[in-house]
């Protein structure tokens, strides 16, 4: 009887685990496994520039640079494939969990090692653009990291339990409610609310978006006009500012939506071309180097 319960007790504290891992974020996967090991290289990196002694002096040039550059070049080739292992679907050690951490700790640590692989020698060449080129990737990478660690939750509260299919339906739902409900107001009430129906609640381009401001809004005006307003019906107009009010409530919840789901988007934009601009200056670089120097 004890050894049932020992079994049983064995195989929950099992499956407690197995929970505790599909929950685990990557950033902390297996318990920081590739943060500690990519402060680990970045330690070595730095203590072995201290103790090694290169003569005249550290640069790029010396077997020491050259170490460190080949390290840093193969790393900048295999955190690459990140793209290609996303289409893969494994589990354990090489996860795709497990594959975005090592991607983010050990894309970070390309910091220590590129730098201390110039020897901290900068210049107007194509060696300083292929380290510029990097730490933008990086720092891309790092905003990358950042937003999908905190704006998933805002995105999910704002939504409520909404997709975008029906917050949009909700907004034509508002635009027929009005149309009719518009028909008692006086013209000029009238037009300033089918202006609103017309006008694209989303216009402003890409920047508007991004901020989540629309000073434009037709809504927002025909709402304020019709507030102000003291002719015609005054309980079909009050009808009319109490649905003015609710669509704008109901673009605002839209916009936050579509704000924060280009806020996640826009750093893939930025990375990956950057990421390209330095595998064609690394290899400047690598080319310059054996062949010119």
């Amino acid at each position: 009887m004890a050894s049932l319960f020992q079994r049983r007790r064995s195989k929950a504290t099992q499956v407690e685990r197995v929970r505790e891992r599909q929950h685990e974020g990557f950033l902390r996967y297996a318990g920081f496994r590739w943060a500690k090991i990519s402060g680990g290289l970045c330690l070595l990196v730095i203590l072995s520039y201290a103790l090694i002694d290169v003569t005249p002096r550290h640069n790029g040039g010396s077997w020491y640079g050259y170490t460190l550059g080949t390290i840093g070049a193969l790393l900048i080739l295999w955190l690459t494939a990140l793209g290609y292992r996303k289409r893969k679907m494994t589990r354990d050690y090489w996860s795709l969990k497990a594959w975005t951490s090592a991607h983010v700790y050990l894309g970070l640590s390309l910091i220590i090692i590129g730098t201390w692989h110039t020897g901290f020698q900068l210049g107007w060449n194509v060696h300083t653009l292929a380290w510029v080129l990097m730490m933008l990737v990086i720092l891309s990478g790092l905003y990358g990291v950042i937003v999908y660690a905190t704006l998933p939750a805002a995105l999910s509260n704002n939504r409520d339990q909404m997709t975008q299919m029906q917050m949009l339906e909700a907004i034509r739902a508002f635009d027929r409610q009005l149309h009719s409900a518009a028909q008692p107001l006086t013209p000029a009430d009238s037009a300033a609310v089918l202006g609103s129906l017309d006008q694209d609640p989303f216009a402003g381009g890409a920047w508007a978006r991004l901020r989540g401001r629309y000073p434009g809004c037709a809504t927002a005006a025909a709402r304020r006009a019709l507030a102000a307003s003291q002719g015609g019906n005054a309980d079909a107009r009050a009808k009319v500012v109490q649905l003015l009010s609710q669509k704008e409530a109901a673009l605002a919840r839209l916009r936050e939506h579509l704000r924060l789901r280009a806020l996640l988007e826009i750093w893939l934009y930025v990375h990956v071309p950057l990421t390209f601009a330095l595998i064609a200056a690394l290899s400047a670089h690598i080319v310059s180097v054996f062949f010119y120097w």
